[in-house]
């Protein structure tokens, strides 16, 4: 009804003066009788609630549609005040509505910039659009007002602008997914920009926490054409009671002005730029602030409502989640430089620092200065206090049991002493009960009851060696007994519960017997939970002279010899020699040569150690082949028993024969042994 043509009235239908006269004796406009019909007509057909109120704000006509919007029939409206249709906080908000019916009325549209609401019957509020219009007639102007629901089209406009705001939300958070170090800035900008332009601010800026100081800086901004120059970057010179706010977690938004303390410096900045409206919003992440995202509108004053807060809350958080990504690569590559660096330092000093490391421990039983045994002996002192399962992993001779019981020497259990048990050495009917025990009559010739070696290792260690012999059917009672704690003895149903660490070795690949089906996968990756592996003596020769005059006094000791020396020859033979049984072949070769040799030198013939030439190149393989064929043949190619082939090599029979027919040894017959 905005915009309608003022009309001139002379008479009222007698009906509308009655029931006017009957309401405080409401006075209303006299018109012609066919003008009067005319605009009854258009007023009761309009679409709108219409009223007409006269220049005291008193409603003198209401038209059907009225009573369907507000719940009054036109009757119960005629001579009230046209208060009684607006909500309590309209009138005490706006005051000066009076005059709207008094004072000049133009034909406009009402609350110009302010959200309007009607008041139903039952006390309901609905959302509201008002047009004014004034009429003239012989009695004074009236107003007309046409007054239209507009609560659906409201909810329409507000799920439209939160869908809207949800397409956003996914292109705004798509942009930030992925999104490289370099190009985080650049993007800020961009969408700075444009959810400013959606909300219809004039000048968008975020701001983030300085690592140097915590206190807040601008980082990124964008305004309009036209708006005032942003004064600078320091938020706390340049906004200190905003800033002390924000480092507190609350939300600080005005308005207006006036919102503000009256001594802020923000207040009298607001008004000198000409700003109306401004919200500043913390950002947090793991409820520490990092940063606060602010919007200013300088065209209008700005309603910061619950559901704006939110949004703007929503974009801010990509913002600084994507700034800490930012920050946390550029620490990392900071910190990668300074390693780098530190790293080329520490190479520089690697040499220094190898001859200057030193153990925690005296390890007097383990001879050896080698990078590699020394890197051994760490990982001993680093495992022993724990109770971790140790896997050892070595060839034949090389001290796999003598840094076993290193381990338990360096732990809480040294008090007592370490079982061991030869996996290899056990029949594969006896070692179940060796290690688990069995009751009386468990099987045929079990006479008596007895506990097996890990109940005696309990609250102690247990070394198993040559774990990878032992039999596949028991290797899943021990994976058992390694989780839990748990066995059950040969024979009974009862369980038993212990506290073992277990220590295993083993001269063979594991991995290879697992691939073959011969070695339980699930026990093998229980066993490997901390694998030290003893190097071979051909891979740390330097050590060989230390070795050799322990190996050489302890001996000594025992058989009542008195060696002042080692012959310069046989010491270079040993040295050179590849040392196949390892540190066992060497004890038995020294042990063997000082009863061939009774004097004070110790001396032993290069062809019983058979000694490769360093010039020339031999294969491991052929080197242990030779040695083996000869030692077999000062035996007789007797393998067992005392001073046979696999005493002098330091092997067990067992380990002796498996070796000859993997190397392809074959005794020859006896016409052509000797030769």
């Amino acid at each position: 009804m905005e915009g309608t043509p003022a009309h001139s009235f002379v008479s009222i239908n007698e009906s509308s003066r009655a029931i006017a006269d009957s309401r405080a004796s409401v006075r209303t406009p006299r018109q012609s009788k066919p003008l009067e019909l005319s605009f009854r007509a258009l007023f009761d057909s309009a679409p709108d609630a219409m009223l007409l109120v006269n220049g005291d704000g008193v409603i003198v006509l209401a038209n059907h549609q009225t009573e369907k919007v507000f719940g009054y029939s036109h009757l119960e409206l005629i001579g009230e005040r046209v208060e009684k249709l607006m909500p309590e906080r309209f009138r005490v908000n706006h005051t000066q509505h009076h005059s709207t019916y008094s004072v000049s009325p133009v034909p406009r549209p009402m609350g110009r910039g302010v959200e309007l609401f009607g008041l139903r019957r039952d006390g309901s509020e609905f959302s509201a659009e008002i047009s004014l219009s004034p009429i003239e007639t012989e009695d004074g102007v009236f107003v007309s007002a046409a007054i239209r629901d507009v609560s659906e089209l409201k909810r329409i406009e507000e799920l439209h602008a939160e869908l809207g705001f949800e397409k956003t939300m996914f292109e705004l958070s798509s942009a930030f997914i992925n999104l490289s170090v370099e190009k985080v800035d650049r993007e800020i900008e961009k969408w700075l920009r444009r959810i400013g332009e959606l909300f219809d601010m004039d000048r968008a800026t975020f701001t983030a926490v300085d690592p140097a100081n915590g206190d807040l800086f601008i980082t990124h901004i964008w305004q309009k054409p036209g708006v005032s120059p942003h004064p600078g970057r320091n938020a706390k010179v340049l906004f200190p009671w905003i800033h002390e706010r924000l480092l507190n977690g609350e939300i600080v938004s005005a308005k207006e002005p006036e919102d503000l303390p009256e001594t802020s410096i923000e207040r009298e900045h607001m008004r000198s730029i000409g700003m109306k409206s401004f919200l500043t919003i913390p950002l947090l992440i793991s409820g520490k602030v990092v940063g606060a995202l602010s919007m200013s509108s300088f065209h209008e004053p700005k309603t910061w409502d619950s559901v704006l807060i939110a949004r703007f809350r929503q974009v801010g958080d990509v913002f600084a989640n994507c700034l800490a990504r930012k920050r946390s690569d550029e620490e990392l590559k900071h910190a990668l430089v300074e390693i780098q660096q530190l790293k080329e330092r520490l190479e520089q000093e690697n040499s220094y620092l190898r001859e200057e490391i030193n153990l925690a421990h005296n390890h007097s039983n383990v001879i050896g200065q080698s990078p590699s045994i020394r890197e051994v002996l760490k990982k001993v002192e680093q495992v022993a206090p724990t109770d971790s399962v140790v896997l050892i992993l070595g060839e034949t001779g090389t001290g796999k049991e003598l840094i076993a019981k290193t381990v338990h020497d360096l732990s809480g259990r040294k008090d007592k002493s370490m079982v061991k048990v030869n996996c290899a050495a056990l029949p594969a009917t006896l070692i179940e009960s060796e290690l688990f025990g069995r009751e009386k009559g468990a099987y045929t010739g079990a006479l008596s009851r007895e506990i097996g070696r890990f109940e005696l290792a309990d609250r102690s260690t247990i070394f198993l060696d040559e774990i990878g012999d032992m039999p596949l059917e028991l290797q899943a009672k021990l994976l058992r007994v390694l989780q839990d704690g748990e066995f059950e003895r040969l024979g009974s149903s009862k369980t038993v519960r212990v506290n073992a660490r277990v220590i295993a070795a083993t001269n063979r690949d594991l991995r290879t017997a697992v691939a073959e089906g011969k070695f339980r996968s699930d026990l093998f990756y229980r066993l490997s939970v901390f694998p030290i592996e003893i190097p071979p003596l051909r891979e740390r020769r330097e050590d060989i002279p230390a070795l050799l005059w322990h190996v050489l006094k302890d001996l000594c000791q025992r058989m009542g010899r008195d060696v002042k020396s080692i012959h310069p020859h046989t010491m270079k033979s040993f040295q050179e020699y590849s040392w196949p049984g390892n540190v066992r072949e060497l004890r038995n070769a020294v042990e063997r040569n000082l009863i061939l040799n009774s004097g004070p030198v110790f001396f032993a013939e290069v062809l019983q150690l058979e000694k490769a030439t360093p010039t020339q190149a031999y294969k491991l393989e052929d080197l242990e082949r030779d040695h083996v064929q000869h030692v077999l043949q000062s035996t007789n190619w007797r393998v067992r028993g005392k001073t046979g082939a696999a005493e002098l090599l330091g092997l067990k029979p067992t380990t002796l024969e498996a070796r000859l027919k993997k190397l392809g040894i074959v005794r020859p017959p006896l016409n052509q042994q000797g030769k």
